[in-house]
């Protein structure tokens, strides 16, 4: 018992600030979290109203590929992102803003079309 008591005065300042780490570390992981692997699937996961248009989109004339992504809240739908290949074409980026704002009655401020790589 005595060595123990020796060894915990002659290494005081050291457990101490080991201990203050792993505080700031446990604070750090409260406050900030632990990404989870249930955030990457449920981000990269599509809903039935981002694969009907991305659907509907692909068969418009000039659109080629796209990827969509909606943001919905409490009251609805509040934006799209659209990435499409077409959508250098002012022609095929207009027809891309009016199927979305018909398909899910939403203003055209609230839609984005951007072209893809």
């Amino acid at each position: 018992m005595t060595k123990v008591a020796n060894l915990f005065k002659r290494y005081k300042k050291v457990i101490a600030i080991a201990g203050l780490l792993i505080l700031l570390v446990a604070i750090a992981v409260i406050s900030f979290g632990v990404p989870s692997q249930t955030l990457t699937i449920n981000s990269t996961a599509l809903s039935e109203t981002e694969t009907k248009l991305m659907r509907i989109l692909s068969e418009i004339e000039g659109v080629g590929k796209a990827e969509v992504m909606v943001t919905e809240g409490a009251e609805g739908v509040e934006g799209v992102v659209i990435v499409c290949e077409g959508a250098n074409s002012l022609m095929v980026r207009n027809d891309v803003i009016n199927a979305v704002k018909v398909a899910l009655k939403i203003e055209k401020n609230n839609i984005a079309v951007y072209a893809m790589n």
